[in-house]
């Protein structure tokens, strides 16, 4: 159950609004297997992280051309490959119903544009103007620069605004940040403890209150 009064929305990409596990796991797996590492090891460090960071974590030997390059090579491969990407069930329609409330909505996602732009055309959910992406902030997430820049994209301080995330990275950041935050999904951590929380977005309304809106589910 949420009852949550905003001025802005900051929505997280992968795990929030599109399901990508399928391309995500596949990309780590390939990762783990070329530099003899548990892909369970780098899936649990890596959701919410731009992939250098990743890649940076447990290749910190390399030098940093050689991490770019690494980077560089699996985000070419992932940019069209859009095989199983889904909505997170009523994203879409959520999304829709904010954007044509006039509410002011910004997408935070530790992926590279095209990726992003890509991933959630195809699973249908509508692209905010307000975009920030990991060419876009100097440090991701679980820095909070991402949710500061796509509340200043939207004219909102962040403490005004709600964010939906779905990774202890990205909640950190959103919580560091001073927004509202919103858990999607079941994950169970530190992080989490009393949050609000959401499987999914079906059933959830949005109403004028003044010159912010209130969000109910």
């Amino acid at each position: 159950m949420i009852d949550i009064v905003a001025s802005g929305v900051l929505f997280d990409m992968d795990g929030t609004l599109v399901d990508s596990t399928a391309v995500v796991e596949a990309a780590w797996t390939g990762f783990g297997s070329r530099h003899d590492i548990d892909p369970h090891t780098i899936l649990a460090f890596s959701h919410g992280r731009q992939t250098i960071d990743t890649v940076r974590h447990f290749l910190p030997e390399l030098p940093l051309d050689e991490q770019h390059r690494i980077v560089e090579e699996m985000i070419a491969a992932e940019v069209d490959n859009v095989d199983g990407i889904l909505e997170v069930p009523g994203a879409a329609a959520f999304v829709s119903r904010l954007v044509d409330a006039g509410v002011p909505v910004a997408l935070v996602t530790s992926a590279p544009r095209d990726l992003a732009v890509n991933r959630m055309r195809a699973a249908g959910v509508h692209v905010p103007e307000a975009l920030v992406t990991s060419e876009d902030v100097e440090h991701g997430k679980p820095h909070p620069d991402g949710y500061l820049r796509g509340a200043a994209l939207l004219g909102v301080e962040a403490s005004a605004c709600v964010a939906f995330e779905d990774a202890p990275a990205g909640l950190e950041a959103a919580i560091a940040s001073g927004a509202t935050t919103v858990v999607v999904g079941a994950l169970d951590a530190t992080v989490t403890a009393g949050l609000y929380r959401l499987a999914g977005y079906d059933g959830i309304t949005v109403e004028s209150e003044g010159a912010a809106f209130r969000i109910r589910g």
